[in-house]
């Protein structure tokens, strides 16, 4: 007599963002927690597992093992030269089908859908980055608000065609859409269509690791330019030492922290003090760095946060979206909109040891929302753990 197939765990929902706001006293409501190591089996998510014991040894060793061979100095210049070709033949190859739609960012920024309510007024969101739409149709799909404008921007040529081709974008149900090409690092020069100090809120997923940090300081002048006084950034991208940065092979590193992919895309890895002193010029207090929301998904299926199948989160060269920062004796230090240099310190890009070139004075947005979003995803299959790390961010315009 064969025995009954063993009963799958009861899946428990994602409810709640995966980093809390920083004014709240506890983190949601919901929160899993794994009181023994051997139950990480038994369910798909749990929340706040800290990484191995033996985590810095593989950091040590995977960073060691990449900076023997990285990417030759006469290489450096033609990835860098023209980034945005390298995307377009991404689209052109993948179109619509690599990234899933990010639902998920309605969780984790209620805003989005707050100004898509009937009667939220004339807002304008505008998605920097947008592909193939991955996060602009979404919102449209679920928005009730007819006085609601999306404007979604790619420096690649050929995903703003895959946006502008979509059935959605000729016939929006409510509300409008328009999609135009433009690169973030432009110099003095806005998106089609936007004014200065016209844009509500501004969605940069996944866009500004992709830039050189050379460029940063363009991408937030216009990034500032384009927001309403009191406008707000919703921010998320990858974090230091992410599972997909640890498993870069030879001859994918540009500089620290920052890699060319197998299909020739850049990438950087953040830390939060990097994306404090970028958006503030400040190093983060301890108080605005958030409580991490640590969960285990089950890479088996599909899960909550809608992440790239199983065969592109094990990729090197990945392109999915999802480490504490190493807080040193000048934490607490303000980095000068002007004057002398800060020492360097290893932590964050020697760019932001002093102010970014083409970059207004600090301070240029408050932080409400800074955090790690460390995650374990799970094969139960073939029993392995794998740690992702994301960073997430509110930033407003100062008023």
């Amino acid at each position: 007599m064969t025995s009954p197939p063993e009963a799958k765990p009861v899946r428990i929902p994602k409810l709640s963002s995966s980093v809390h706001d920083i004014n709240a006293e506890k983190p949601p409501f919901g929160s899993r927690f794994l009181t023994q190591d051997s139950d990480v089996w038994a369910q798909n998510a749990w929340d706040h597992v800290p990484p191995p014991d033996d985590q810095t040894e593989t950091i040590t060793a995977s960073l060691a093992r990449q900076r023997l061979v990285p990417v030759p100095d006469d290489e450096k210049k033609n990835y860098n030269a023209k980034p945005a070709k390298y995307w377009d033949n991404f689209y052109k190859t993948n179109a619509d089908n690599f990234f899933r739609n990010r639902k998920w960012l309605h969780l984790e920024f209620p805003e989005l859908l707050a100004a898509a309510e009937p009667n939220a007024g004339d807002i304008s969101i505008c998605e920097i980055g947008c592909g193939a739409g991955n996060a602009a149709f979404p919102l449209l799909t679920a928005n009730k608000n007819p006085n609601l404008t999306i404007r979604a921007y790619d420096y690649s040529t050929h995903a703003v065609k895959l946006v502008q081709t979509n059935t959605l974008y000729s016939s929006p149900p409510v509300g409008k859409i328009e999609a135009a090409v433009w690169d973030l690092s432009s110099l003095d020069k806005l998106p089609p269509g936007v004014e200065p100090g016209t844009v509500d809120i501004i969605i940069l997923v996944f866009v500004l690791s992709a830039l050189h940090p050379d460029e940063w300081g363009k991408a937030i002048a216009n990034i500032h330019k384009m927001l309403k006084p009191g406008g707000l950034v919703l921010f998320r991208d990858y974090g230091r030492h992410d599972l997909t940065q640890l498993r870069f092979k030879s001859g994918r590193l540009l500089e620290d922290n920052f890699y060319i992919r197998g299909d020739k895309t850049r990438v950087y890895f953040f830390e939060l003090d990097e994306l404090a002193l970028i958006f503030t010029g400040s190093r983060a207090s301890p108080a605005q760095k958030t409580s991490t929301m640590t969960e285990v998904v089950d890479e088996d299926g599909e899960n909550e946060t809608s992440l790239p199948a199983t065969s592109q989160i094990a990729s090197p060269a990945s392109h999915t979206p999802a480490e504490t920062p190493n807080p040193g004796s000048d934490d607490d230090l303000n980095l000068p909109s002007s004057g002398p240099s800060l020492q360097p310190a290893s932590d964050v890009h020697h760019n932001l040891l002093h102010p970014l070139a083409h970059c207004p004075p600090h301070p240029l947005f408050t932080i409400e929302q800074l955090g790690v979003d460390r995650r374990l995803l799970v094969n139960r299959k073939r029993q392995l753990k794998m740690y992702r790390i994301w960073m997430q961010g509110k930033f407003r315009k100062a008023k």
